[in-house]
């Protein structure tokens, strides 16, 4: 079977052009154009390479780029007489490049004729809805809102506008989605949450009757989870961001702003305040309290209320300076351990009693 080739790219800055997107200050050529944005090891001769960090300065010698997009702190005493765009925060500027030179897909409105349509559902105007993807009885669907394939949305679920759900997305019955929201594949938003009453007889399923709301601006990665409510509402807010594979459970009310990276796990019932970081693998117990602005380190199991702004690590989670100072003891430990020992066989050689005797 033949291969369908590329469109090759004809998208071009000028350097001059460049430094006035990403709002830099230009040194050299500003009529020099540029093709692309590439890491300084991949980078080709009508490409601009970012320097963002201090380790990389050494790869710069050896990179092919045309030209170098530098961290302001970096400058100074960068040898190479490329010319350069200099920016406070490279990782901000990278946003409109990447974005001009690689322009999300036009959405081809229309239903593909594979897809399944119940009845009462209401679609707005240019929707894109991809094969084989379902949409359930009297549910609502934003302008410009894609579904991808192979994706479904329950019976009475509402979707705002130019939200895109990727291939196989399921939304069950009920679940509420804003505006501009991004789900990734294999997301599951509105599922029963992990409710049990024990009895004689085992375990009891308590009925999950509760809602799923994720709200404007949050975008949720491959696989992660959302349960909804037992009897109120499982709440995702506006502008947060989950990675892959992250799980939240009934009745959890994340507030804006919010970065839960992959793996991370909240229990039922926790309140998380506005602005709060999780660092991968992470943990939460249900029914507790996560101020605004907290941090919460990689693989962190947070036991207890964690007060704003204040930053935990570590099993059980505790606040992070004293908490490093142990760490910085452990390695110590069999060098104290042996030093007691002697301590204590002298003790005994000179008669006097064992510690707590």
């Amino acid at each position: 079977m033949a291969e369908v080739a590329a469109a090759p790219s004809s998208l071009t800055l000028t350097l001059g052009e460049l430094a006035s997107l990403v709002g830099g200050h230009l040194s050299g050529d500003g009529k020099f154009e540029i093709k692309g944005v590439s890491p300084l090891a991949t980078a080709v001769p009508d490409q601009i390479a970012l320097l963002v960090a201090a380790r990389y300065r050494d790869d710069v010698p050896a990179s092919h780029a045309g030209a170098l997009l530098v961290a302001a702190e970096l400058e100074k005493g960068l040898d190479d007489t490329r010319p350069r765009v200099v920016v406070g925060d490279p990782h901000a500027a990278l946003i409109p490049l990447l974005e001009f030179f690689h322009p999300e897909p036009s959405a081809r409105a229309g239903v593909h004729p594979t897809a399944v349509l119940e009845r009462g559902l209401r679609l707005g105007a240019e929707v894109e809805v991809g094969p084989h993807a379902v949409l359930g009885e009297g549910a609502e669907v934003g302008d410009r809102v894609r579904v991808g394939a192979h994706a479904v949305v329950g019976r009475g679920c509402r979707i705002g506008a130019d939200s895109v759900l990727h291939s196989q997305v399921t939304l069950y019955s009920g679940a509420v989605v804003g505006q501009r929201v991004i789900l990734h594949s294999g997301a599951r938003i509105g599922a029963d949450g992990f409710g049990y009453a024990s009895s004689g007889e085992g375990q009891l399923k308590v009925p999950q009757v509760g809602g799923c709301i994720v709200e404007d601006d949050v975008e949720i990665g491959a696989n992660a989870c959302v349960d909804r409510g037992s009897i109120g509402d499982t709440v995702i807010g506006r502008g947060s961001k989950l990675d892959n594979l992250v799980h939240v459970a009934h009745n959890v009310r994340i507030g804006p702003h919010c970065t839960l990276t992959a793996l991370v796990g909240i229990a039922g019932s926790t309140r998380v305040g506005a602005g709060v970081m999780f660092g991968g693998q992470s943990g939460v117990i249900g029914h507790l309290s996560i101020g605004d602005g907290a941090r919460v380190g990689a693989k962190a199991a947070v036991f207890q209320d964690v007060p704003a702004g204040s930053t935990v690590v570590g099993i059980p989670a505790s606040e992070h300076r004293p908490m490093m100072r142990a760490f910085s003891l452990f390695p110590r430990l069999p060098e104290v351990f042996r030093r007691l020992r002697v301590l204590e066989d002298s003790g005994r050689t000179a008669g006097l009693p064992p510690p707590g005797g």
